[in-house]
């Protein structure tokens, strides 16, 4: 009688990389425990965990900001080049390492660096642009929301500069072939951010601040970035950025 051979173990299978989505929603309940008072003491689980998140912009076309040299730190945008001749993608990471949040948070004694990115429209939990399309009759355009979540790419005391960017933007540039004209997309580009979410010294992934209780809670999640892309609409890529 042939003897059963025994199974070997079956291995744990890795949590998928958390999204956009599920980031936002841990930033949400983050806002309320902060907005509540209640202390987080416990492990948190998303440290250490993978991420892939999407950013999409230009949702409604070229940045005027852009062209007049006023782009938002933390938030990606593209301008036309001359005569229509090229597409300019363009995101500058801000510099958070300052901010009153990290210092409050404990950081600046752990972290030589930090690097900002917002996650736009952060009520949108999916990474397409939205379908609510601004009125083209509607002379005074509403100003867009406060961003209030963001992903800040924090860099040890003493770790490897390479991988900083030290105020030089992420760019890329696209050219149009032949003769052919130039199209601008009809659904906006993607900046596709991947890496490890980090802990601030709290032991949290999320640090959350609001100037009064009336304010919605600015949220930050601290992360190492590993790989930054561009992407057109169908998910192309474009251009690459490695840690390291």
């Amino acid at each position: 009688m042939p003897q059963d051979v025994p199974r070997a173990p079956a291995l744990p299978v890795p949590p998928p990389p958390l999204t956009r989505g599920d980031l936002i929603s841990a930033a949400g309940q983050a806002a309320s425990a902060y907005a509540e008072g209640k202390p987080r003491s416990t492990a948190d689980p998303l440290v250490a965990r993978n991420f892939a998140v999407r950013l999409p912009f230009g949702c409604n076309g070229p940045s005027q900001a852009v062209d007049a040299g006023g782009q938002a730190e933390g938030l990606a945008a593209w301008t036309w080049g001359p005569d229509h001749g090229s597409i300019q993608l363009r995101m500058t990471p801000g510099d958070w390492l300052g901010s009153a949040m990290l210092a409050g948070a404990g950081a600046l004694d752990k972290w030589e660096a930090v690097e900002g990115f917002w996650i736009p429209r952060p009520w949108l939990a999916s990474e397409t642009c939205p379908a609510v399309r601004a009125d083209p009759l509607q002379t005074d355009a509403p100003p867009a929301s406060p961003q209030t979540v963001g992903l800040a790419a924090v860099f040890e005391v003493g770790s490897s500069r390479l991988a900083r960017r030290n105020g030089r933007a992420y760019e890329y540039t696209i050219r149009a072939k032949g003769d052919a004209p130039l199209m601008p997309p009809q659904d906006g580009f993607r900046m596709l951010l991947e890496g490890r979410i980090a802990a601030f010294p709290s032991g949290q992934a999320i640090e959350c601040r609001a100037t009064g209780p009336d304010q919605r809670p600015v949220c930050i999640i601290a992360v190492k970035l590993d790989r930054v892309t561009y992407e057109d609409e169908s998910g192309t890529t474009l251009s690459e950025w490695r840690a390291g």
